[in-house]
């Protein structure tokens, strides 16, 4: 496939994904109506289909890095309202299925270099798949590890699988959850980092449930 046929497609799959976002915003504005089966129905399609638009925005931004073009955007940043912003979408991504909580570790400076919107783009696709598979509680974390500010989603689910873990430690993670894009796409946004001659890292752990971490420099 061409230069050309692979700008062709990267458009179609922003176009797709900007229609997927219009009909998000169409299913967010139905309101519940006591009806059980009919509001749990309408809650499924409507994470189905945030599902769907992150998963294009995803596949774009691969594309970009697989073309040399992923350069994330540091600034300065909030730790702290970061967390604060993804445990909010993650409430209402929830609908009161699931308990949400947020811990910011005291050692968490208030100011971080990173890019924002890649951040928060990874740490709600892992606050997708912990919806899923969760059994009652989340927890969007920010902390401290070997020095460097770590960005987690932590769940009460069965946790990831064995040969899941043993893949992400020799570099070749594969498919958890779903099509392994998301693994990819964290990957990438967490190695895009560098400060100092360190780089950011995706990190997979099982902890009384599932604990999806970015690492920060």
């Amino acid at each position: 496939m061409n230069r050309d046929n692979d700008d062709f497609y990267a458009a179609l799959i922003h176009e797709l994904k900007n229609n997927l976002g219009l009909l998000s915003m169409t299913l967010d504005a139905i309101p519940e109506t006591g009806d059980t089966a009919r509001d749990t129905a309408v809650d499924a399609a409507r994470l189905q289909c945030q599902g769907v638009v992150e998963r294009l925005q995803q596949a774009l931004l691969v594309y970009k890095a697989k073309q040399g073009r992923l350069a994330p955007a540091i600034d300065a940043y909030s730790p702290h309202d970061l967390v604060e912003e993804v445990s909010k979408r993650a409430e209402t991504l929830s609908h009161r299925r699931i308990q949400v909580a947020a811990e910011v570790a005291a050692e968490v400076p208030p100011i971080g270099f990173f890019d924002r919107d890649l951040i928060e783009m990874a740490l709600i696709n892992a606050v997708h798949n912990s919806l899923v598979y969760a059994h009652s509680a989340i927890r969007i974390e920010a902390g401290m590890q070997d020095g460097l500010l770590a960005f987690s989603v932590r769940d009460d689910s069965e946790g990831f699988p064995a040969h899941i873990l043993a893949s992400l430690a020799d570099g070749t993670p594969c498919r958890a959850r779903g099509t392994g894009l998301g693994l990819q796409f964290a990957r990438l946004i967490a190695e895009a980092h560098e400060n100092r001659g360190r780089r950011g890292a995706l990190r997979l752990a099982n902890d009384g449930g599932a604990v999806f971490s970015l690492i920060v420099p």
